[in-house]
C-alpha cells in the first residue's frame, strides 16, 4: 500500500484478495474482502458489530474451522505464501500471532507461565530469552507480577499479558482483536502507545484491528470492504451502514497507522 514498489522492503506482509467466508455451509459472513498490510505498517480494520472483523482475523490465522467456518473464495497470503490448507500452528510458524478478543489468558497460570506458553514452539533458548526480556521491558507491570496468578490481574494487565504472550513468538505479523475493549481510558491510552512502540521499535510489522462502538440494526448482511484509505483522510461517515471511525485515543498515533479498512 505504499505505491507500486515491489521490492522486498515494501512488499506487503499480508494480502487478502476477494476473500469470502461462510459459516455452517449456509451463512455468508464476508464477501469480497481485499486488503493489504505493508511491511512495517499498521492497518486498522473498522466496522459495526457483526460486520465481520473478527471473522477476517480468524480467516488469516486459520481459526475458522473451530467455528464451523471456511474460506470459500479468494486467497490469503503471508509473505507471498498462500495459507490455504495450512492449520493454525503452521500459520504461526509463518510469523503470525493473534491476540484474541476478551483478554484470553490462562487464568490459573502465573504471568511467567503464560509467557512461556507463548514461546512454546521456539527452540532457540537465547532468542526466547531475548523475547522474554523484550516483553518485560515493554510491560514493566508484568515484571513486577511475574509470579502472580493471571486470573487476579486487572483487565488492563491481562490485556498486556495477552499481547506479551503473542510477542513471545517474535511474530512478523501481529493481529489484535479489540485491544481496547472494556478498558478504562487511561489504560486504553497505554495500550495505544505500546502498540505504536511495538511497531516502531520491536519488529516494525503490526496488524491492528479495532472495532467501533456503533450498533448495527436490522437483518445481518455479509461484510464487505466499503471504504479504504489512509488514516485521518477517510470521512467520519459514509453512505450505507454506519461506519464511524473510533475515537482518536483508541488508535495508535495517526502517523503510525498506514491504512484503514472499513467493513460495512
Amino acid at each position: 500500500m505504499r505505491g507500486t514498489d515491489t521490492s522486498a522492503a515494501t512488499a506487503p506482509i499480508l494480502r487478502l484478495s476477494g476473500v469470502e467466508v461462510v459459516y455452517s455451509d449456509v451463512m455468508l459472513v464476508l464477501r469480497g474482502i481485499s486488503l493489504q498490510v505493508p511491511t512495517g505498517g499498521v492497518v486498522a480494520l473498522l466496522g459495526a458489530n457483526g460486520a465481520g472483523k473478527t471473522t477476517t482475523l480468524r480467516a488469516i490465522s486459520g481459526l475458522l474451522p473451530l467455528h464451523r467456518g471456511k474460506v470459500t473464495k479468494g486467497t490469503i497470503e503471508v509473505d507471498g505464501r498462500p495459507t490455504k490448507g495450512l492449520d493454525p500452528a503452521a500459520i504461526v510458524r509463518l510469523g503470525v500471532s493473534q491476540v484474541m478478543e476478551g483478554r484470553r489468558v490462562f487464568a490459573e497460570l502465573t504471568v511467567d507461565e503464560n509467557l512461556k506458553a507463548g514461546g512454546f514452539t521456539r527452540r532457540d533458548r537465547a532468542e526466547l530469552k531475548a523475547s522474554y526480556e523484550r516483553v518485560m521491558t515493554l510491560f514493566p507491570v508484568l515484571a513486577d507480577r511475574r509470579r502472580q496468578t493471571a486470573g487476579y490481574l486487572s483487565g488492563g494487565e491481562q490485556q498486556m499479558l495477552a499481547i506479551g504472550r503473542a510477542l513471545m513468538q517474535s511474530p512478523r505479523l501481529l493481529l489484535l482483536d479489540e485491544p481496547s475493549l472494556g478498558l478504562a481510558p487511561l489504560i486504553v491510552e497505554q495500550i495505544r502507545n505500546i502498540v505504536a512502540e511495538i511497531n516502531g521499535a520491536v519488529h516494525g510489522r503490526l496488524r491492528l484491528r479495532d472495532g467501533e462502538r456503533s450498533h448495527r440494526e436490522g437483518r445481518p448482511r455479509p461484510g464487505a470492504a466499503v471504504r479504504q484509505g489512509r488514516a485521518g483522510v477517510l470521512p467520519r461517515r459514509g453512505r450505507g451502514r454506519a461506519a464511524v471511525l473510533p475515537r482518536r485515543q483508541d488508535l495508535p498515533p495517526q502517523e503510525a497507522v498506514e491504512r484503514v479498512t472499513v467493513l460495512g
